[in-house]
């Protein structure tokens, strides 16, 4: 049965995350010939070429964020793989290439963006073979209004059982990026409070418990109709 929206509990006593910002990722395999250090010729390696790139990408404008959406796109070199020793100058290095995306700023614009720079790498600094780009994910960013559901049910039910909570659109993504890709609304960030938060330390307030079961179950049995 394909539901018709989702609430992912996650910790946060204070925000309903109602939306994020989408993803586009990218493996990038820069090329180069091959040879020893100590040689005469003066050809950049893979290495080199591959730092070059992450040069003109980091420098590549991104627009702002726009009135519809709170957060504007990040580009984020997040790897770099290339080489081995001290003698030999490599013929391959591979990038990671992680793009938050935003309406103004989708997927499209993501690999439109990342093409441009890989055409002018290969333009002033030539090699043997092109740098070749394989995408690896794309999740579309998405936004969910005050009054649309299901935030509106648990925003409702908060206000009832007197929790002061507001709406947050988060820059990383979430799997409600992935369910709105299908067509599924869904809400996030609503739980318990916490502390070290993806720390080796990380803990939950469980005497929050009963205020946050009370508030899904007012939502729930308000999105099913009960009265």
């Amino acid at each position: 049965m394909r539901p018709a929206g989702v609430m992912i509990g996650y910790p946060g006593l204070d925000e309903v995350v109602v939306g994020g910002r989408g993803l586009w990722r990218t493996t990038i395999a820069v090329h180069a010939a091959s040879g020893h250090s100590g040689s005469r010729r003066t050809a950049p390696g893979a290495v080199s070429r591959a730092a070059h790139l992450v040069r003109l990408l980091e420098e590549a404008e991104l627009p702002g964020a726009d009135g519809e959406f709170p957060l504007p796109p990040k580009l984020t070199v997040t790897s770099c793989h290339g080489g081995q020793g001290f003698s030999v100058v490599p013929d391959l290095c591979e990038l990671g290439v992680d793009i938050r995306t935003t309406p103004a700023f989708d997927a499209d614009a993501a690999e439109r963006l990342v093409r441009a720079a890989v055409r002018d790498l290969d333009v002033r600094v030539p090699a043997p073979r092109p740098t070749t780009i394989t995408p690896v994910a794309a999740w579309p960013p998405y936004r969910l209004v005050k009054d649309q559901q299901p935030a509106a049910a648990l925003l409702d039910a908060a206000a009832r059982e007197g929790l002061a909570v507001r709406t947050k659109t988060a820059g990383p993504s979430n799997i409600g990026n992935l369910l709105a890709g299908e067509g599924i609304w869904a809400t996030a960030g609503f739980g318990v409070r916490y502390e070290g938060l993806h720390g080796v330390d990380e803990r939950a307030c469980l005497e929050d418990l009963p205020a946050v079961h009370a508030v899904y179950r007012r939502a729930v049995l308000s999105l099913l109709g009960s009265p």
